[in-house]
């Protein structure tokens, strides 16, 4: 595509519209910045202060022992007393409502979590934006997505220190920059046959988060192209926030190449404006 051909004004648009929706979710009243505790549930009842009732882990599922006046509010149904939550299936969450608060129950690692949040939490009231590179079109690369006979299970660290996730991995994403080949392992992405990469760069931990980056890509077409918008590399809860269990990148995907485009260090975490 030529110069001429290229809509600059609407690629910028779609890009600030990406990064719109992406901080009005996380800042959202029940946005992962509003969350105000990272509760690991046992066997043993446990009670917290920013979360009604005492909480326990048992292999049926969560259990919640509301005392006399609490109450949750679990699918528009109003519970009292005790109450069973069913299992979690991993990397998933269920809520229930307390007043204008939200309860998150969870399973991270093999673990039952609970996250309350609460619209007035510090985090998310003085939350103001997100610094950002400009976007820029020589950050988006065309790949070529290289698939597996069959998904294989990689296990990863997180953010939590001991704790593990495990994703299938569909395959692997194959791309040039700068004239020289890399290649990416990739997970299931949020839309249907995309994918997600998690990666570090030369600018992890100097203008980009040093843990983690995600990007998001559409399925790849029949030929297994696949388009890489580094301008959507986008931070992880835990770039925000110790209250969150995000995964690490899989071994091998740190690019040895500074990616300036994307989201930067959030400003809670030190970043510049």
């Amino acid at each position: 595509m030529s110069d001429q051909d290229f809509d600059r004004v609407g690629f910028v648009e779609e890009w600030k519209e990406w990064h719109r929706a992406k901080e009005e979710t996380l800042a959202g009243p029940h946005g992962f910045l509003a969350i105000t505790g990272l509760h690991w549930l046992s066997p043993e009842p446990a009670r917290f202060d920013d979360a009604p009732g005492s909480w326990r882990a048992t292999p049926d599922g969560v259990v919640v022992e509301l005392a006399e006046g609490e109450e949750l509010t679990v699918d528009g149904t109003v519970v009292r007393g005790r109450y069973a939550f069913e299992p979690v299936p991993e990397r998933d969450s269920r809520y229930a409502d307390w007043g204008d608060a939200r309860l998150e129950i969870a399973r991270r690692g093999g673990h039952d979590i609970l996250r309350p949040r609460h619209p007035g939490s510090a985090l998310r009231t003085s939350f103001r934006y997100t610094p950002t590179y400009d976007p820029d079109p020589r950050w988006v690369v065309t790949g070529r997505f290289l698939p597996f006979e069959e998904p294989r299970p990689v296990t990863v660290g997180a953010t939590v220190e001991g704790l593990e996730h495990v994703y299938d991995s569909p395959g692997e994403v194959e791309f040039e920059l700068d004239g020289a080949r890399h290649r990416l392992t990739a997970f299931n992405g949020t839309v249907p046959g995309g994918l997600m990469v998690l990666f570090t760069d030369s600018t992890s931990g100097v203008t980009t988060y040093a843990a983690n980056r995600s990007l998001q890509t559409a399925a790849p077409d029949a030929g297994g192209t696949v388009t890489l918008d580094f301008n959507r590399a986008g931070n992880l809860p835990c770039a925000y926030t110790d209250l969150a269990t995000c995964p690490l990148p899989p071994a091998g995907n740190r690019l040895p190449v500074a990616i300036e485009a994307g989201e930067r260090i959030p400003l809670e975490r030190g970043g510049r404006p």
